[in-house]
């Protein structure tokens, strides 16, 4: 193994506000799933999720009742949160800029301003 990969593993990813309760309820590779499947888009989640459910024939029948529980059973629209998706695919999963670019429909420019400013575009309210 490189250092720069053993770097790249041991970096941790925020997750953002907005989709931690999607990573609370199934976790991290099932969130980053059900986003690539079903972020921009109106999405309905049911806590009694029929077979034939797009959610549930994504991320499965006890998934989608689980996030249901946690975001709340109804209809609504799903984030995208490609930055942080980004940020998973390169750190988490050592895909290459133009992999993330591909998957996420965005150029690679984007993707490597992404991975960049990562934190910085994030208010430290702690700061003196």
């Amino acid at each position: 193994m490189t250092s720069a990969k053993a770097k790249t593993e041991m970096k941790e990813i925020r997750v953002p506000a907005h989709v931690q309760p999607y990573v609370t309820a199934i976790g991290i590779e099932k969130t980053v799933r059900f986003l690539l499947a079903f972020g921009g888009s109106y999405v309905y989640l049911s806590e009694r999720p029929q077979d034939r459910s797009p959610v549930a024939k994504e991320i499965g029948t006890e998934a989608t009742k689980a996030l249901a529980k946690e975001v709340g059973a109804g209809g609504f629209r799903a984030p995208t949160a490609k930055p942080f998706i980004a940020a998973h695919l390169r750190y988490n999963k050592g895909l290459t800029t133009n992999e993330i670019a591909r998957q996420l429909h965005v150029t690679d420019v984007t993707v490597r301003g992404w991975l960049k400013t990562g934190e910085s575009k994030q208010l430290n309210l702690f700061d003196d």
